[in-house]
């Protein structure tokens, strides 16, 4: 009896292993989140709609002064509107200029030579433009250039409770209880096909973790680029594989992992 009852429990356990795993991630396998940066005019003109045909919500990351931005704030209100997310990537895109390769850095956007307190003025302003957008008032922060520091300060240190999360630039495929929600990774995009992105994605299903994208140009206009179909065959394999994978905006994953975290910590009391 002492046999059957042992065995018992342990296909138990395994039974709610099992049925832990299959709720991590919203109920799917994996999470996907679809991020881009710097306000590109093609994020409207090639991104936007091949996401809103097949459904799914990005995550973009806008810079007050890019002309993308100035010129076609319409055309982001209406993203907007139609639930895809408006997150800060600070006002004047600074990046720290004093790092080889880093010769294309302007003076005036030279990080190197940032207070900590206009970094942070800066910052919120971009937060009081995005409500402009949304009328939202919480949001998600990443990264410019992947520069978390001015000196050894971390800037965002003096305004975690301004942000649900931020997303910096290490690739990583972590689950719920690895994740740093002050920098999330992500895995920047850069030439490849549609095969090798939809590769990322079967990696991020099979380890059960959070696959975050970073994409610059899709189709052009910014060095970091991908092609348009690339974009699309991956698209299209998100939407087709919408019941292993959970596909949202950066602010809605996060928020589910704060939560999901919270509860961790209460368990582990």
């Amino acid at each position: 009896m002492k046999r059957i009852a042992f065995l018992c429990l342990f296909i138990l356990q395994g039974i709610l292993a099992i049925a832990q795993q299959k709720v991590t991630w919203n109920g799917k396998q994996c999470a996907v989140v679809l991020t881009y940066d710097d306000a590109l005019n093609v994020h409207l003109d090639n991104v936007i709609p091949v996401l809103d045909s097949a459904k799914l919500k990005g995550t973009f990351y806008l810079s007050g002064y890019f002309p993308g931005f100035r010129q076609r704030i319409t055309d982001w209100r209406k993203a907007a509107a139609n639930g895809h997310e408006m997150a800060n990537h600070t006002l004047f895109h600074p990046c720290i200029g004093q790092i080889p390769g880093r010769e294309w850095v302007k003076p005036e956007s030279n990080m190197g030579v940032y207070s900590v307190t206009r970094m942070v003025d800066e910052i919120r302003m971009m937060n009081v433009l995005l409500q402009t957008l949304d009328g939202k008032t919480q949001r998600t922060f990443a990264y410019p250039c992947g520069d978390t520091k001015i000196g050894d300060v971390a800037y965002l240190d003096l305004m975690k409770d301004d942000f649900v999360a931020a997303r910096g630039v290490k690739p990583e495929f972590l689950s719920l209880g690895q994740i740093d929600l002050m920098n999330v990774g992500a895995v920047g995009v850069n030439g490849e096909s549609g095969e090798q992105l939809i590769a990322l994605v079967k990696k991020a299903m099979e380890t059960k973790t959070l696959l975050v994208f970073l994409f610059h140009g899709v189709g052009g206009e910014h060095n970091l680029n991908v092609s348009v179909d690339a974009h699309r065959k991956l698209v299209h394999f998100l939407q087709q594989n919408q019941s292993q994978i959970w596909v949202a905006p950066f602010l809605e994953v996060t928020q589910y992992i704060k939560e999901a975290q919270q509860k961790m910590k209460k368990g582990n009391k």
